[in-house]
């Protein structure tokens, strides 16, 4: 059973950072993508970035240059946000895409203030 717990999520002011973390227990196969996404108030649940196990990333173009996600082992990922917007905020979750299927994490409030 795999489960994601995310964690660093908060009140900031515009411009300011955060640093959100996403840890997994269970097995992790060897072959996997790890992808953070977020979800404002009535809005749909967007894909913010993605990290695979052989390290490639990918970003939202709204957030290239800001956010930069990475991992130091199988079963840590990162999400540093820098220069964070108010519409930035949002519930933000981590996915996990492997074998197994797909597994979420339960999320973590961000929030900027203008």
């Amino acid at each position: 059973q795999v489960q994601l717990v995310e964690s660093g999520g908060g009140l900031v002011q515009a411009g300011g950072s955060l640093r959100l973390s996403c840890a997994a227990s269970g097995t992790i196969f060897p072959i996997y993508v790890m992808r953070w996404y977020r979800q404002a108030p009535g809005k749909q649940r967007e894909l913010v970035a993605g990290i695979s196990s052989g390290g490639t990333t990918n970003y939202a173009d709204s957030v290239k240059g800001r956010f930069t996600t990475s991992r130091d082992n199988a079963k840590t990922v990162y999400l540093q946000m820098n220069s964070l917007k108010p519409e930035d905020t949002a519930v933000y979750y981590c996915n996990l895409q492997q074998a197994t299927g797909s597994h979420w994490g339960q999320g973590t409030q961000v929030t900027v203030s203008s």
